[in-house]
């Protein structure tokens, strides 16, 4: 039985629909904190298994009879990496014979400006030294958090970000939770890496010209100083910590962090993963 980590999140849920088309719900176990959130996943003949990442003993009951599990990495919390730690450890007290682990592809741990990213190596460092059997997922950053980035308002006022000439090879979470569902459920746990990434790398520049493209209204790409970003953020009550944490995945953009490009993605779906364009288009319903 494979055990999802946050399997109602958006892609936790992209892993469990995808694991439906490969194996029968009753080998799918879903780790969640509210089971009235998980019922439309039990009415899917899907496990229900309560947990949360602060409680090692739930975790533990949570994973007795279980095989493999999926970590999905969790948010920003400030004791996030110790929440990692607890689930690597549950896993292996519950005697399970592999995790995965929903990393980030990125160039360089040591030079990274967004330090909360720092994490993932250090879980990834974390299983490896648990003696575990594993597969860790590194994902490119997701082509769905484009909306956010570039606000509500880009076709009227375009987009006006602080990344430079910095190139990313955005990627559909759908298509990632695809790709990692089909590897679970093909079985490899034999110690090996992913790297999932489009085909391609994409700039802002590159974002505006093609949502211009699909709406027919100019969209134009403004690289913005640190400063200036910074005090458009102010002026309209983005709190500090928010422009920071922008400023730091901007910073990573613009210095290549989130350039690699691998084929994996492509060969564990069997096709090529959607384009920016095709993104796009569903993403902003163009």
């Amino acid at each position: 039985m494979i055990l999802i980590t946050g399997a109602t999140g958006h892609i936790g849920m992209a892993v469990v629909q995808q694991l439906l088309t490969k194996i029968t719900p009753s080998q799918v176990a879903a780790l969640v904190r509210n089971a009235a959130k998980a019922a439309p996943l039990q009415d899917l003949g899907i496990a229900i298994r309560l947990g949360d990442y602060d409680d090692p003993a739930a975790l533990e009951r949570a994973m007795q009879g279980i095989e493999k599990v999926l970590l999905v990495s969790g948010g920003g919390d400030e004791h996030g990496l110790q929440q990692h730690y607890n689930v690597v450890n549950a896993a292996k007290k519950a005697g399970v014979s592999c995790i995965a682990y929903t990393g980030r592809a990125l160039q360089e741990r040591d030079s990274l400006a967004n330090e909360l990213m720092v994490r993932h190596f250090q879980t990834e460092d974390y299983i490896k030294a648990s003696g575990l059997r594993y597969v860790l997922f590194r994902n490119i950053l997701y082509m769905d958090t484009l909306p956010q980035f570039v606000g509500p308002a880009v076709f009227e006022s375009g987009i006006n970000l602080p990344a430079g000439e910095g190139r990313v090879s955005f990627a559909l979470r759908r298509d990632m939770g695809e790709a990692i569902a089909n590897v679970l459920a093909e079985g490899d746990c034999e110690n090996r890496t992913y790297t999932f990434t489009n085909t391609g790398t994409y700039s802002f520049a590159d974002v505006a010209a093609t949502l211009s493209e699909l709406s027919g209204k100019e969209v134009r790409y403004m690289n913005l100083d640190d400063e200036t970003f910074a005090a458009n953020m102010k002026a309209r009550s983005v709190p500090e910590s928010v422009t920071r944490f922008v400023l730091a995945f901007m910073t990573d953009i613009k210095h290549g962090q989130e350039s690699t490009v691998s084929e994996e993605l492509e060969q564990v779906l069997g096709r090529k993963p959607a384009s920016l364009k095709e993104g796009l288009e569903t993403l902003f319903a163009l």
